[in-house]
């Protein structure tokens, strides 16, 4: 079975080093540990109203590490025109509110295809690499279809939220739209509430080929520091597959 991919969000470093307004904790710092401890990937979240990652963070990111760099950004034109001047590996495309905490929910896709069509397009003709953030539907599934999106990024939101024959039923769910896009030749990937508790079942699905995981990693290292936190999360997804 294939390995399955760790990326690993250092949102939330940036969050506590803009708390100052300084230089530390380096975010980059973060991302460089992450690659030590066995991250597949880096994912940095620029949002409009740069809560945590700035545009100087994504530059020098792509020029300090040799993994694959991640940019999740919403569908507008200014993050359109940062992706293009920088051209990371892959770009994330998410729902984006001012007023939320973080990201709530999964991208309509399906209502946005004239708005993502030529988005999509222009970020694929420079050679970045685009998925869609989106909730487990077949809808949405067919709409990154429609839209040529060659990865989703499942949202696992209500999983990690949930428990019991609720958090069963969104597993099943997750399971069914990670084989429905592996079907269309879509690659699957999942993130969002992940945790030592809860990762295993998301990982064993053998579809999926990556997870992003950010906040709880970022939280944790506070306790057991980021290195361990990575290699453990590392080494419990190798163990599911």
């Amino acid at each position: 079975m294939n390995k399955l991919r760790l990326g690993v969000n250092i949102d939330h470093v940036a969050t506590i080093r803009n708390a100052r307004g300084g230089l530390y904790p380096d975010p980059i710092r973060a991302a460089l540990i992450a690659s030590e401890a066995g991250a597949d990937g880096i994912t940095a979240h620029l949002r409009e109203d740069r809560r945590h990652i700035i545009d100087e963070d994504i530059g020098r990111l792509i020029g300090a590490i040799q993994l694959p760099v991640n940019m999740e950004m919403a569908a507008t034109e200014e993050m359109v025109a940062i992706a293009l001047k920088h051209r990371p590996h892959a770009a994330c495309i998410v729902p984006e509110r001012r007023e939320e905490v973080t990201t709530e929910g999964g991208l309509n896709a399906a209502r946005q295809h004239n708005h993502l069509k030529p988005l999509i397009a222009r970020l694929a003709d420079a050679g970045i690499r685009v998925s869609l953030f989106i909730e487990p539907d077949p809808r949405q599934v067919e709409a990154a279809l429609d839209l040529g999106a060659p990865v989703v990024e499942f949202h696992t939101g209500r999983y990690a939220h949930s428990e019991g024959e609720a958090q069963a039923a969104e597993l099943r769910r997750i399971a069914d739209a990670a084989a429905l896009a592996a079907k269309n030749g879509i690659e699957p990937h999942a993130g969002h509430g992940l945790t030592f508790d809860n990762v295993t079942p998301i990982a064993a699905i053998p579809q999926i080929a990556e997870l992003n995981i950010g906040h709880f990693l970022i939280g944790e290292a506070i306790f057991e520091g980021l290195g361990p936190v990575v290699a453990r999360m590392r080494a419990m997804m190798d163990e599911a597959r």
